[in-house]
């Protein structure tokens, strides 16, 4: 597949990432408190499916794993806000269903090709482990927020939430630079401002 497709596939997630984080940031700012809208979990997941194609094409298995990781919580979210049941149930069902489809749609004579993946000449392995490492630690910020959730039974986005953002965000910008990948560049470069705004809004109100 031509390059500029790939890139645009990857961009267009990065756009809706960015949306949805415009949109809470607005959202949060206009009620001087951090506000998670409904409208942020449905880009994200449509952003995730997106970068999970991206990271396949691009042979980039740190990307693929984040996204795998969170497309889940993304709907629990919408299942807590009381938006999931919204969806026609036909969309519902193929969200439910498009991880299994992308598996067997990538299958190669019948098996994953995981060798091609985890050898791409392009990424050195102490990248790959860097790359791995930073969409886990990014990742860990939705699996934290989805505990918080779950226990408060109230969709929200708490401090460590965004500490995580941060840290995660930090590490695969590094990643990125190194890789010079300009999709992952410029969507954590624009993310780190507003997890850093977020965070500030957090202590502010707590104080």
């Amino acid at each position: 597949m031509k390059d500029w497709i790939i890139y645009s596939i990857g961009f267009l997630a990065q756009i809706l990432f960015s949306s949805r984080l415009l949109v809470q940031w607005i959202t949060s700012e206009k009620h001087r408190k951090v506000i998670t809208p409904s409208t942020f979990w449905t880009l994200s997941l449509m952003a995730s499916f997106l970068l999970f194609v991206y990271g396949y094409l691009r042979l980039d298995f740190a990307i693929m794993l984040g996204q795998s990781l969170t497309y889940f919580i993304y709907i629990r979210n919408l299942q807590l806000q009381g938006q999931w049941q919204k969806f026609p149930k036909i969309v519902r069902h193929l969200l439910f269903i498009a991880p299994i489809l992308i598996v067997i749609f990538y299958y190669n004579n019948n098996k994953i090709d995981l060798e091609l993946l985890f050898k791409n000449e392009a990424i050195p392995t102490w990248l790959l482990v860097l790359g791995i490492v930073a969409q886990i630690i990014f990742t860990l910020r939705f699996v934290y927020q989805w505990i918080h959730s779950e226990k408060h039974k109230v969709s929200s986005l708490p401090l460590g939430f965004w500490v995580l953002s941060l840290i995660g965000a930090g590490m695969i910008l590094s990643y990125a630079i190194i890789r010079k990948d300009p999709v992952l560049f410029v969507g954590h470069l624009f993310g780190l401002v507003i997890y850093a705004r977020n965070a500030y809004l957090i202590r502010h109100t707590n104080d």
